[in-house]
């Protein structure tokens, strides 16, 4: 036979081979190919449940991977300006010519003790007697030492140090006000010794580490020198965190970079304590508005206001950058200790400088390193100013479940009773309508959250675990807080 003659014979089983070969390979993949061999990598919605699970009686072997469990919550608690008048200074002198208030927080003490981590706005300075200053209130504050003992003594942990009274004893008050809040064991947020230390803390609560930063308008600033309060300018050399108000751009610049270094240090959630607004106004006006508005589409988780001596509202805030991010923002804790009672100050509305709050929030961390903010709750508080005996200032906690026993547990007459019930009531009706817009919001992404790891729990097949960065794979929680920047 010719060459000619055999090819097409040839070709026709060459073709022949491959069909059999292909179908080969087809039956050898259907052979191998098991439920369960393949992971989704879609997560499924709460909702959402696997169409194709594996029954545990088929021999099938499971994925071992785990849906992430909570492991840890981080309480913060924040109250309002420490606003050292020099009768709140007067009546902590004790005969022998030293001073104690701890009579000031003996009855908030459990609440800031109770919390994992607990702020304070110092609006005083602490520069001693030798610099030519004396103990007195405003328009110059300087307090002795002995409230940060009392602070520390009641369980705050960090005070903030960025007001427009911080700068009332000048440079050497600046300092000293840090060095003495340090030396004591405490935080100082808002201010630094020079311009090289960081300008924000970074602090270890339970395993959640959460970046904070404080900042204060100035009333001036020429860019080598600042005041706060209309006083002697003080040379600039970076030891306070100030914006002014008519360019807030150089708070909105600073902030982003800081935002930066903390996540940088660690930081899983991110807070902002500032300094803002006028004076004796229960409501925010447009600049705190817009403000609130630019530090939540930065990405901030939390902000916590102060300066007008009376509480404002409580607002939840959705970025305009990225809509599924969310802020809470409290623009005014109020007093939580002063002598601005009702009447001292014309400009100030009836009574509402004697009202504060007991701000917390609390986040919670999953196994895959996963933190969301869970829940706020605001507690009102009251000064209580005793004249019955030695004068003392006491900041009542107006706690409504235990509204039936204040009279005994605070040693209240008739008048002081009625009194602190009006002060619940003034907060209650600010702060009311925005914090229950913060409650439902988080309470339904909790729900969501929680049914969606359960749906995980039951179909483990559909879990993608996340990626844990080598230096943090196997770390332990730590047992007790800790601030690992800028300056313990």
């Amino acid at each position: 036979m010719s060459r000619q003659q055999r090819s097409p014979i040839i070709q026709i089983l060459l073709v022949l081979i491959a069909v059999l070969f292909v179908a080969d390979v087809i039956v050898i993949g259907l052979c191998l190919k098991t439920p369960g061999s393949t992971k989704s990598n879609q997560k499924p919605s709460a909702s959402q449940g696997s169409s194709n699970t594996p029954s545990p009686t088929d021999g099938t072997e499971l994925p071992t991977e785990e849906a992430p469990q909570l492991v840890s919550t981080a309480t913060v608690l924040s109250t309002g300006d420490i606003l050292m008048h020099g009768k709140v200074i007067n009546s902590g002198k004790q005969d022998d010519g030293s001073y104690n208030f701890d009579s000031i927080f003996q009855y908030v003490k459990s609440y800031a003790q109770a919390a994992d981590f607990s702020v304070a706005n110092l609006e005083t300075t602490l520069c001693g007697t030798d610099n030519g200053y004396a103990y007195a209130g405003n328009p110059k504050f300087n307090c002795p030492d002995a409230i940060v003992d009392s602070l520390k003594g009641a369980g705050f942990d960090m005070l903030l140090t960025a007001n427009n009274h911080a700068g009332d004893t000048m440079a050497s008050g600046i300092t000293r006000t840090v060095e003495i809040i340090r030396g004591k064991g405490l935080t100082a947020l808002g201010s630094q010794l020079n311009a090289d230390e960081p300008k924000y803390a970074v602090v270890d609560v339970n395993g959640i580490k959460i970046g904070m930063v404080c900042y204060t308008w100035a009333y001036s600033s020429n860019g080598s020198s600042f005041s706060l309060n209309g006083l002697t300018p003080i040379k600039d050399e970076g030891q306070m965190n100030y914006f002014l108000n008519n360019d807030p751009g150089k708070l909105y610049t600073a902030s982003e970079q800081i935002l930066e270094q903390m996540k940088a240090d660690g930081a899983e959630a991110t807070m902002m304590f500032i300094h803002w607004g006028v004076e004796y106004n229960i409501k925010e006006n447009s600049l705190q508005d817009t403000m609130a508005q630019k530090l939540c589409d930065l990405g901030f988780d939390v902000i916590v206001g102060g300066h007008p001596h009376v509480v404002q509202p409580v607002d939840l805030l959705t970025s305009s950058v990225d809509p599924d991010h969310k802020t809470v923002v409290i623009y005014s804790l109020g007093n939580a200790v002063s002598n601005q009672r009702n009447g001292y100050i014309s400009a100030a509305p009836p009574y509402y400088t004697e009202d504060g709050i007991l701000f917390t929030v609390t986040f919670e961390k999953y196994s895959d390193g996963a933190v969301y903010l869970q829940s706020v709750d605001a507690l009102p508080t009251w000064v209580n100013m005793r004249t019955d005996g030695a004068k003392q200032y006491n900041i009542l906690p107006l706690d409504e479940d235990n509204q039936d026993q204040w009279a005994e547990l605070f040693n209240l007459n008739d008048a002081m009773l009625s009194s602190a019930k009006k002060s619940m009531e003034r907060t209650d009706s600010i702060v009311g309508v925005g914090m229950e817009k913060c409650r439902t919001y988080l309470e339904q992404q909790k729900a969501d959250r929680e049914a969606y790891y359960q749906d995980l729990a039951s179909h483990p097949e559909t879990y993608v675990p996340s990626t844990v960065p080598e230096e943090t794979a196997g770390e332990t929680i730590p047992e007790t807080t800790a601030v690992t920047a800028p300056a313990a």
